[in-house]
């Protein structure tokens, strides 16, 4: 049985990556701190596979030589977060990233969630080849970590396209899951440089490439993948004309601009090669969170009911 662990594991994707490991009778150790509360584990907490470990990343994971492979999706995640804690965006993306990969073997697999929010502002179409151009204290930390992964032969970096769909851990920041929200519940929705072009993928396909790169991990050892399709490239316009398909709500295309500016497309034939291609549509997730915000709010303990 591989001994797997999951850094960050009681996060957005890290909560969906554990329930499919489980599945897979892999034994699973979850190593989190724990700082948006215990709730996204509480449905398998009880599954015998399943190790929960609390802990500081940045103070390292104990007894790391006993696991057959890692998926480290532990750090500060997005914009906002990082914008509003640089120093501790830099430790914990960074400098506890190279502190786990001293600890490591050799042997070791370790699968790295990367982003593709570092090829910037480019407006071209992006390989893993391209020269990136980060635009935010969260580009440039998750490159500087991927840089430090790469050092190592027995790693593999997937540079995420942005990530929607609905998680027992929820995050809102993120584009289609905020437009979405937004549309509904406050029926307006006000674009920043809605022309800037990006690409996305559904949470259930990035936890399903997470587990193609283990399947064929041989084959993709020592090298970074745009991990997508291309398409799921859409503009902000197109984005917010999808969900009005669906709903009826005002869009705003505002003149003032972004300060998280991306705008690129992204090539994905090197993952596509191997057999990689998401199943799931932009309408696939419209769909999901509609009928999830229909009941779901934002929770607050001084919430007046």
């Amino acid at each position: 049985m591989m001994n797997i662990l999951v850094t960050g594991g009681a996060g957005y994707k890290g909560t969906k990556l554990t329930e499919k490991l489980l599945e897979r009778g892999y034994k699973v150790t979850v190593f989190d701190n724990f700082m948006y509360g215990y709730e996204s584990l509480l449905h398998i907490g009880t599954h015998k596979n399943l190790t929960v470990i609390k802990g500081d990343i940045r103070n390292g994971v104990p007894n790391i030589q006993t696991f057959d492979a890692i998926f480290h999706l532990a750090g500060i995640s997005g914009f906002p977060a990082c914008a509003a804690n640089p120093h501790s965006a830099h430790l914990i993306n960074v400098d506890a990233t190279r502190k786990l990969l001293e600890t490591l073997s050799k042997e070791q697999i370790l699968i790295n969630a990367s982003t593709t929010s570092f090829y910037g502002k480019s407006g071209s179409s992006c390989t893993e080849d391209t020269m990136v151009d980060p635009v935010s204290t969260y580009g440039m930390t998750k490159y500087e970590a991927e840089k430090i992964i790469q050092e190592r032969e027995n790693a593999i970096s997937l540079r995420f396209a942005t990530v929607f769909g609905i998680s027992p851990k929820m995050r809102m920041d993120l584009m289609v899951n905020d437009f979405v929200y937004k549309a509904m519940k406050e029926g307006v929705l006000v674009l920043f440089d809605s022309f800037a072009k990006r690409t996305f993928i559904h949470i259930d396909d990035a936890v399903a490439c997470y587990l193609f790169t283990l399947d064929h991990y041989s084959q993709m050892k020592g090298q970074v993948f745009n991990a997508g399709g291309e398409h799921l490239n859409y503009t902000k316009l197109e984005i917010a004309q999808a969900i009005k398909n669906k709903i009826e709500f005002t869009i705003i295309d505002s003149e003032m601009k972004d300060k998280d500016l991306r705008h690129f497309l992204v090539s994905f034939s090197k993952i596509r090669n191997l057999g990689f291609i998401p199943a799931k549509t932009i309408e696939d997730g419209i769909d999901e969170m509609i009928k999830v915000y229909s009941f779901y709010e934002y929770f607050s303990h001084y919430r007046i009911i």
